[in-house]
């Protein structure tokens, strides 16, 4: 990672980690989207996508 992790909030590396790694927590299907503006994090955004599974094909 070449960009220093401070946000325009002032919060350390480790809190945007926490923040990250709790976006990522129960993902499935999707992405995690980090902004940067001069090298400093200014938005974590989480997309999900919920896969549902095709109908049987067997007849009752």
């Amino acid at each position: 990672m070449t960009a220093t992790l401070r946000n325009l909030e002032g919060q350390d590396e480790a809190s945007i980690l926490r923040e990250i790694q709790s976006a990522l927590h129960g993902l499935k299907f999707g992405s995690v989207e980090i902004t940067l503006h001069n090298g400093q994090v200014v938005q974590i955004e989480r997309k999900e996508k919920f896969r549902l599974q095709p109908p049987s094909s067997k007849s009752l």
